[in-house]
């Protein structure tokens, strides 16, 4: 998912993980992998009309109409393909007048003042370079008194035992990627901040630590097999950049394959939940 707005231009433009049929597919699996924890503490049963920034392809936006079924939800992304992919996902909702999606700058939404009574931001403001110029524009279109959801990441975070010196090498071009263009890999921690220049009030943030260990092998295997597919959905890019090369791409598929083995195995990082009104 990803909105890219205006301000100085870029080093390089695009979602860093692409627009593949397969990123495609691995953003559905995510959303579902990652459900309990995305939607904890959100609370869009008061709301009708929810506005969803980087919907990406519709992956949140179908988790949203099931957990809400009173909203309406209009998704909103600067990828015309990932746009074209929800329009398919989604096609039964939108037949229904459940739900609505359209490519649009979220610097410059399409929307009156005061359209919305809820929205919603998931993995979202990482890849944004005014991060709060977006939420600016969120807050235009919201009533008074509506309310915002969101999550985001803070790569920073991240911590594995036994150590795994090619995984961190490669996470190291990896959030350089993101840097280089626009994004930033430690915006959870700067969600609270961001929120409270946009406008808005209310505004409360909490880590939600994710630790993984060998007392519950199976979960700890499926959190390092989601988080290997997570790093090499990027693998065509940071190749075609030079930032990684085949011999460390095998390294990291090795210490993952270890790290799942290790009797002393670990897995922490600490994404940001965060929640305002308008």
């Amino acid at each position: 998912m990803s909105e890219r707005g205006g301000g100085p231009q870029k080093k390089k433009e695009g979602y860093i993980h692409g627009y593949s049929k397969a990123e495609q597919k691995r953003l559905a699996a995510q959303s579902r992998f990652l459900e309990p924890m995305v939607f904890a503490g959100v609370d869009f049963s008061g709301c009708r009309r929810v506005l969803e920034i980087g919907c990406g392809v519709g992956a949140q936006t179908r988790i949203l109409l099931e957990r809400f079924p009173r909203i309406f939800v209009q998704g909103v992304d600067v990828s015309p393909a990932q746009i074209e992919q929800a329009e398919k996902n989604l096609a039964g909702p939108i037949a229904q007048g459940r739900a609505r999606v359209q490519a649009a700058d979220a610097e410059r939404l399409p929307f009156a003042d005061k359209s919305f009574d809820g929205a919603f931001f998931c993995w979202v403001l990482e890849h944004l370079q005014r991060p709060a110029a977006v939420l600016r524009e969120a807050r235009r279109v919201l009533k008074p008194g509506a309310v915002l959801y969101g999550i985001e990441v803070q790569n920073e975070s991240l911590y594995l035992y036994p150590e795994c010196p090619a995984v961190m090498a490669y996470w190291k071009q990896y959030n350089a990627a993101q840097e280089d263009v626009g994004g930033d890999p430690c915006v959870g921690a700067k969600a609270g901040n961001l929120l409270r220049q946009a406008g808005f009030t209310g505004v409360a943030v909490s880590a939600w630590t994710r630790h993984y260990d060998q007392r519950d092998r199976a979960a700890f295997k499926r959190m390092i097999d989601y988080w290997e597919r997570l790093l090499l959905s990027v693998a065509p890019q940071l190749l075609a950049a030079g930032r990684v090369d085949a011999k460390l791409i095998r390294a990291v598929k090795r210490e993952h394959r270890a790290l799942k083995a290790h009797r002393e195995g670990v897995f922490f990082y600490t994404p940001l939940k965060f929640s305002a009104l308008r």
